[in-house]
């Protein structure tokens, strides 16, 4: 099975992550959003149309999963899928806004 990488923008402000990924030519159906010890999962199939006269092929098609880190309230995620882009909003927990810490930088 072949595998292609979405286009994925991951943002984050001090309250939520928001994950923005182009998906054109797929429907919601075949995408899995899921959400398991706070990790975040999207998965998917992009099925390859078979026609066999090519002449140049360059889209990319197959299966594909991205992996977003913890430190999110789980009942609070929502996902929305438009015009071949979805975009999930994880709100933080409260301890993940507390856990930034600065690190000083010191010259070598």
């Amino acid at each position: 099975m072949r595998s292609f990488t979405p286009r994925v923008d991951i943002s984050e402000s001090d309250k939520e992550f928001q994950v923005t990924a182009e998906l054109p030519g797929m429907d919601e159906k075949n995408l899995d959003i899921s959400l398991a010890n706070s990790v975040l999962t999207l998965k998917g199939e992009k099925k390859e149309d078979k026609r066999k006269d090519y002449y140049r092929m360059e889209r990319s098609y197959g299966m594909f999963r991205r992996t977003i880190p913890e430190g999110v309230d789980l009942e609070k995620v929502e996902a929305f899928f438009r015009k071949g882009v979805l975009t999930v909003t994880l709100p933080k927990t409260v301890e993940a806004q507390k856990e930034r810490k600065k690190i000083p930088i010191k010259a070598a």
